[in-house]
């Protein structure tokens, strides 16, 4: 199994507060997608690169934060959106460091109390 993770899920309590943070932290436009029973929107993909994509969630009794799962985002360099993240409405965990030979990474928390990551290669 050569990129093991086909698909992400962060689930939101606020869509809309999500949303924008999102947008803001990584300079990019989210898409809805229509489920019922839920809200849901997804992050831009390319099925024939690299990296999987995933959405922001709000389904009923399913709260935000408190999870076990770390998604990273990939970045050319993690300081620029590290620095959009207390903007846009979230907080830093873990300021960008280094990870040896494998590039560098930061550590956030979103609008819904779900930590992420930030990589990038410099």
């Amino acid at each position: 199994m050569a990129n093991p993770v086909g698909w992400f899920e962060i689930y939101v309590d606020d869509m809309a507060r999500a949303k924008a943070f999102y947008q803001q932290v990584l300079a990019t436009e989210l898409t809805a997608l229509e489920f019922p029973g839920m809200e849901m929107h997804t992050f831009p993909m390319d099925m024939l690169t690299y990296g999987a994509s995933g959405a922001l969630v709000k389904m009923p009794g399913i709260a935000a934060g408190g999870n076990s799962v770390l998604v990273y985002f990939s970045c050319d360099d993690c300081q620029v959106e590290q620095e959009r993240v207390t903007a846009a409405g979230g907080s830093i965990v873990k300021p960008k460091f280094s990870i040896g030979e494998h590039g560098f990474i930061a550590l956030g928390y979103d609008t819904e109390g779900n930590m992420f990551g930030m990589h990038s290669n410099r």
